[in-house]
This record gives C-alpha cells, structure tokens and sequence, in this order.
C-alpha cells in the first residue's frame, strides 16, 4: 500500500486535488506496481508566504512548488523503476501545477516491512501469509 502526502504550494484548491489526484494514483500504481484500491493520497496547501527555499518565500520566487512524499515497503520496488517514477510524478505535477520552483522535489521512503500497516496488519505478515 503506498502512502503519498502531496503538499502543494498556494491557497486550498479543491479542483486542483482533484484533478491530480486520479493521475498520480494512477501513474503510482503503473511505475511502481502498487493496487489502486490499496493507494491513500493526502494533499495538504502551504500558502506561497510560508513555504522558504535558500531563506526566500515561494511569494519573492514568485515561483510554485510542491513536495511528493511516497511511503512504500522497502525491496518491493528497484532503483529504476524509483527513477523513472520521480520523473514522470516530476513531469505530471510541473504540467498541473505550472511555473515551478526547480526545487520542488520527490522523496520516496522505503519502509521495512514490520513498520508499515493498514488495517492493523504489517506488510510483513501480509507477505509471509499472503
């Protein structure tokens, strides 16, 4: 089950959540080979004043940004299949979000098995009784 957590930069915009949200779980289940019904996305709005980049706000940049965080078990997915995912999320998100700070950027967190849950039960136990 990946856990994404997309902050984007600027006031709350439903219509935006909601037009990203279908692509990225869907580009998520393609690259990386995760359940669509199994994939939970939280998109969170930073106001442009309150987001810093080298002590500057995105409002001085006069720039967008976002932060793509990706919760995944740990081995269950190779280096490169990482890299041609952090591209296209990269690519998908500058195409709807629009006139991006370069920093904007992906961190994708490979969790043991025996740390990450839903339903109360480990990825672990899941794989060794699946």
């Amino acid at each position: 089950m990946p856990g994404l957590t997309l902050t984007l930069s600027g006031d709350d915009n439903l219509a935006l959540a909601q037009r990203i949200v279908p692509k990225l779980t869907a580009l998520t289940c393609e690259l990386l080979e995760k359940a669509p019904a199994q994939t939970m996305i939280i998109v969170r709005f930073m106001p442009h004043a309150q987001w810093f980049i080298e002590n500057r706000s995105l409002v001085e940049y006069a720039r967008n940004s976002f932060r793509l965080e990706v919760t995944i078990t740990e081995e269950t997915n190779t280096k490169a299949q990482k890299a041609r995912y952090q591209r296209a999320a990269y690519e998908l998100l500058a195409e709807e979000i629009g006139n991006l700070h370069p920093h904007s950027n992906i961190h994708i967190i490979d969790c043991p098995g025996t740390s990450y849950s839903y339903g109360g039960v480990t990825q672990e136990y899941r794989f060794q009784h699946g």
